[in-house]
């Protein structure tokens, strides 16, 4: 009921043109109170002893949320569905339902987060449906290969545990996903503009930040955006208005990286 209650609500406000977004926390307990409701009604369990209509019902809940057109109001609202996952097991019944639901999942990993990765995505098992449709073609550009070599990072990674170490070009892919893994992370209510991630991942792929001590890329991380507004604001412009990579950017973004790193 609070469920549908929180979407009515969301309605009214998209059909002020706003947009909305609503977090379910969490589907799972809701599927699980589903069933013991179903149970103490003599409703026989189906597949992992769920009601098959649970499916039912929760797809008729997440549809509900879309961009809207100017007829029916012109916002859009955005659905959060949160489902627990019991010992990593992402192939269980509600949440590989919740993922044919919805445009994608990010999966928020326990061990990522006791080293300290934050936020604790685990880029090999989130994914989106949607793809890269929805970023500008900058950002598109700049992380096409981010999850491969994400992939090939943490590969290596638990290859060179059983190791004395690793050797040529499996420590050129350590190097750049060390990189990675520091400019991905994100401080708590500190949202990234797209000026700055473009920053960030054109520093990375240009292999600036491979090899370099941790504090120093932290430092990197902390303090590029403020430093390129003051060498080149126009470049940070012109990627917020357009959203595309030109030669002069690529030349822009080049320069300013080598200004931070050439400072004594």
């Amino acid at each position: 009921m609070a469920r549908n209650t929180s979407v009515s609500l969301g309605d009214h406000f998209v059909s002020k043109g706003k947009d909305v977004l609503v977090v379910f926390d969490d589907l799972t307990k809701h599927a699980w109170a589903y069933r013991q409701l179903s149970l103490l009604l003599d409703r026989p369990p189906g597949r992992e002893a769920y009601p098959g209509d649970i499916f039912y019902v929760q797809t008729q809940l997440m549809e509900r949320a879309g961009k809207f057109n100017e007829k029916h109001g012109g916002g859009s609202m955005t659905f959060l569905g949160i489902a627990e996952t019991l010992q990593g097991d992402l192939t269980g019944y509600i949440p590989s339902n919740l993922a044919s639901m919805c445009d994608g999942q990010i999966y928020l990993n326990n061990t990522l987060f006791a080293e300290g990765f934050r936020p604790a995505i685990d880029f090999s098992l989130s994914l989106s449906i949607i793809g890269g449709r929805c970023q500008p073609p900058i950002l598109k550009d700049l992380s096409r290969t981010l999850r491969a070599e994400y992939a090939q990072y943490m590969e290596i990674l638990k290859l060179s545990k059983l190791q004395s170490g690793v050797t040529g070009e499996a420590e050129k892919i350590v190097k750049k996903g060390e990189a990675m893994m520091s400019i991905l992370q994100q401080g708590q209510y500190a949202p990234v503009s797209l000026a700055e991630e473009v920053l960030l991942l054109h520093a990375l792929q240009k292999g600036m930040l491979s090899g370099l001590p941790d504090d120093e890329r932290k430092k990197f991380r902390s303090e590029i955006y403020a430093f390129a507004k003051e060498q080149n604001a126009s470049v940070l412009s012109e990627i917020e208005a357009n959203g595309k990579m030109t030669g002069e950017i690529d030349r822009g973004l080049s320069q300013i990286e080598e200004a931070f790193f050439a400072r004594k």
